[in-house]
């Protein structure tokens, strides 16, 4: 209207501001483009940010490397993210999973036909495994068909043919249905160029997203070795997606930033309260020993860095003559470790006898927690 000065409210103004993302990368819808155009012709401010962020994007090519000069692509990505609400809100446990799987797909949009062609070590507790970014996918998206299937979507894995029971196999237990998912469709992914395979997993990673409201999360997801919560489900998911994504990126040399502190703090939960189901795997196995004697032991696991927080984690399993569920005991060590490195760790990509800790106490509990963590990983 000619002569009227319309007079916006701070949530209004903000609103607008938080289109400047996408209008920069011309990926504004018509409607509220046209809004925006109208704010910016009485906004100097909102101008002044717009084009700037405009002058920005001008330098981006799809063919950029990530480590672009001065971090445009990130700076501009993060205005987008932090300015402009999801049009499809997810549940938090989701949230770090669809941070992880775009910060992945924006590295393999960068790879050119000559990396695709480069192997990534994908060490576990068990070994190093050598897989091409492709074959990582595959893996990626093997496992990620689980939570697929918990949501009543299709897997992306291909049945397995009828067949007799092995005996004897020599397949990583008990790992072997994740790897023989992971056999079935690289198998089935030979043929294909490494930019299907990377369209066949993002599409994957995005339905399953789009079907992770907050209902869904008394669902419970299968491994076949193990059954846990949608909500672990995809914070696990989270994690192999993070480490999985930067051993591909040390392959290729880019750099791969850790999550984002709160996502980061989702992971560390996850893998404390994981930690003493591998500390009773350890003490079954013949070299850990019986458990000592008298109360159970506990040490306080303290996390420092973006992702502080302290966990008592038990070393020890409850006493057969126990009546109950006994109290936790009063720790008998601490531990002090960065969030990245105790991650870092769970994935087995750090060696425990040559980590950066505080020790403090009982130094044979804390060696105890230290080997135990990398057996939360897997192939």
């Amino acid at each position: 209207m000619t002569g009227i000065q319309l007079v916006l409210t701070e949530q209004e103004h903000e609103t607008l501001r938080g289109l400047l993302g996408a209008w920069a990368l011309r990926a504004c819808p018509p409607e509220e483009g046209a809004e925006l155009e109208r704010h910016l012709a009485g906004c100097p401010e909102c101008t002044e940010e717009g084009e700037r962020l405009r002058r920005a994007a001008a330098r981006l090519r799809a063919d950029d490397p990530l480590d672009q000069p001065d971090g445009l692509r990130q700076q501009v990505l993060d205005f987008c993210l932090t300015r402009r609400a999801a049009d499809h809100p997810l549940a938090p446990w989701a949230v770090p999973y669809a941070a992880e799987t775009a910060k992945l797909d924006a590295l393999l949009r960068d790879l050119g036909p000559a990396e695709w062609q480069e192997v990534a070590e994908l060490p576990w507790h068990g070994g190093v495994l050598q897989r091409r970014p492709a074959e990582v996918l595959c893996h990626l998206a093997a496992v990620d068909g689980l939570l697929a299937r918990a949501l009543g979507l299709p897997d992306a894995v291909p049945e397995p043919p009828l067949r007799v029971p092995e005996q004897g196999s020599s397949r990583a237990e008990p790992f072997r249905e994740l790897l023989e998912r992971t056999d079935r469709l690289t198998a089935a992914q030979a043929a294909a160029t490494p930019e299907a395979v990377r369209e066949l997993w993002r599409a994957q990673s995005r339905a399953v997203l789009q079907a992770a409201s907050p209902q869904a999360a008394d669902r419970s997801v299968s491994y076949g070795f193990a059954t846990v919560p949608l909500r672990d489900a995809f914070l696990d998911r989270a994690f192999e997606t993070w480490i999985h994504g930067e051993d591909v990126a040390r392959a290729v040399d880019y750099p791969y930033a850790a999550p984002a502190p709160p996502h980061l703090r989702q992971l560390v939960d996850l893998a404390a309260r994981m930690l003493p189901t591998a500390l009773a795997g350890r003490r079954q196995a013949a070299y850990a020993g019986p458990a000592p004697a008298g109360a159970p032991r506990t040490v306080r696991l303290v996390v420092e860095g973006p992702a502080s927080g302290e966990w008592l984690i038990p070393l020890d399993g409850p006493r057969p003559d126990a009546p109950g569920p006994e109290p936790m005991a009063d720790p008998v060590a601490e531990l002090v470790i960065d969030g990245v490195e105790f991650c870092q760790l769970a994935a087995a990509h750090r060696d425990p006898d040559h980590l950066p800790v505080g020790e403090f106490g009982d130094r044979t509990a804390i060696r105890e927690l230290l080997t135990a963590v990398p057996l939360l990983s897997r192939p």
